[in-house]
């Protein structure tokens, strides 16, 4: 077998995992090519047909049901991940059609049987006579609303698609909502922090544009640069760098004053926070609920040399009462301002999630506010845009602590710490939140929102 052809099938089997299994792509795939001992290209093509297949999934659907002429349910769901896998690199892809064909027909038959691989050999050719462009205008023809013909286009759900176009409307952008979802099916950049105070930004790399202690590499292997540091430089999206760096930076920091990020895994923002509390005369504690989880922020924080105690307990119970005089509520969400970096979440999350979690955002931000002493901040987070886990939380819990909550203005914090212009506009309600979005600021989607307490 190819080289090529080893990258296709690692791609087949992560896809086929993520599929059948409920698998998460970004913990299967290094596993998968460190076993196959995939080269550095090889484990770049691997790479890319895995996540591009999984994030434009919806709209080769969409293809494959046009060429099929049936609908995808009706097909065997390995021929179907094959076929998905073809049509990527047959529409989005430079590999030349005989070769997506063959070995697309090949992966079927291995899944399937000789009829199996029959039909996948019909539908992909008849895929691979019309461009991608003609592909995607029957695509967007066989829509039945307009959000449907986004949906379709760019593979988001639709549910997806209209709570961007809200989130935006609340900032007068909703005219961005094509460039949101086109950033969404790009591969996002590699971003590091060199936490403060124990690591320097590498001479030759570039400065992020908004947070100070972000970098990017020009080229080389991060990880072998994390190793080296042991921890101390990290790969950390600038959106969540901003997010730990906004809770430090809202107002001057005291000495003797206590920290706890409530809702810890997987440790990035912890590492952060316990880099800058060290510098500053503070004491940092972290908590999370999931043993895994609580693993994985200890391992965060290994580079850190006071040490930082890590805590296994319920965060809606775990903040006490006039503890703290900073908590980050990094909290459990959609993961919707994250579909870059995890393609498969866009196909698992669905509306009937929102309720649950924005009640267990709520009785966390709630917590925390109990947990801190008087003129404490709270920094509450989601990786997500959606109104009901950001604006709508913050302004349950502000009635809920009736009169006693001042929201600062993150938006102005955001902008302090950057170099460049971030771009915030002001948001409908008039809250002083920050929402940071792929297309403009090339982070996850991430929400910020500051809280002092009287």
């Amino acid at each position: 077998m190819s080289s090529a052809n080893t990258s296709r099938r690692v791609a087949f089997e992560t896809i086929r995992a993520v599929n059948e299994s409920d698998a998460y792509a970004n913990l299967l795939l290094p596993k998968a090519i460190a076993r196959a001992a995939l080269d550095t290209a090889d484990a770049g093509l691997a790479t890319e047909l895995t996540y591009g297949t999984l994030r434009r999934q919806g709209t080769y659907d969409a293809v494959i049901r046009i060429a099929a002429d049936r609908p995808v349910q009706e097909i065997d769901p390995a021929v179907l991940d094959a076929l998905r896998l073809g049509t990527h690199q047959l529409l989005s892809t430079r590999v030349a059609s005989h070769a997506a064909v063959n070995e697309s027909v090949e992966l079927a038959r291995s899944a399937g049987s000789r009829g199996a691989a029959g039909f996948a050999n019909a539908v992909l050719r008849r895929i691979s006579r019309d461009t991608p462009g003609e592909w995607m205008d029957r695509v967007a023809a066989s829509a039945r609303s307009d959000d449907e013909r986004l949906g379709l286009v760019f593979s988001h759900p639709v549910w997806i698609v209209r709570a961007f176009r809200r989130a935006l409307a609340a900032e007068g952008r909703a005219d961005e909502l094509e460039a949101l979802l086109t950033a969404d099916n790009a591969s996002p950049r590699v971003t590091m922090a060199a936490l403060p105070g124990l690591a320097e930004i590498p001479d030759a790399a570039r400065r992020t544009p908004y947070s100070p202690v972000g970098f990017r590499l020009g080229g080389g292997d991060p990880e072998g640069l994390v190793r080296s540091s042991e921890g101390r430089v990290r790969v950390q999206d600038e959106g969540s760098q901003l997010a730990a760096l906004a809770l430090v930076n809202a107002l001057p920091v005291a000495d003797g004053e206590r920290w706890l990020d409530l809702c810890a895994g997987p440790g990035g923002k912890t590492a952060l926070l316990a880099a800058e509390a060290r510098t500053r005369g503070a004491a940092l504690e972290a908590n999370e609920v999931s043993s895994a989880r609580a693993g994985l922020v200890r391992q965060a924080v290994a580079g850190i040399p006071e040490g930082i105690p890590v805590s296994e307990e319920d965060g809606r119970t775990r903040a006490g009462e006039d503890a703290y005089d900073r908590i980050l509520v990094d909290a459990p969400c959609t993961g919707l301002g994250a579909l870059r970096r995890r393609p498969e979440a866009r196909w698992r999350k669905s509306p009937a999630d929102v309720p649950e979690l924005t009640q267990l955002q709520g009785e966390l931000l709630a917590a925390a506010v109990r947990g801190l002493r008087r003129g404490g901040i709270v920094a509450y987070v989601t990786c997500s845009p959606h109104l009901a886990e950001t604006a709508g939380v913050v302004a349950e819990v502000r009635r809920e602590f009736d009169g006693t909550l001042e929201e600062l203005d993150a938006r102005a914090v955001v902008t302090s710490l950057s170099a460049s212009d971030p771009l915030l506009p002001p948001q409908s309600d008039g809250s002083g939140r920050a929402q940071l979005w792929p297309h403009r600021h090339n982070t996850d989607a991430m929400s910020i929102t500051l809280l002092r307490r009287h």
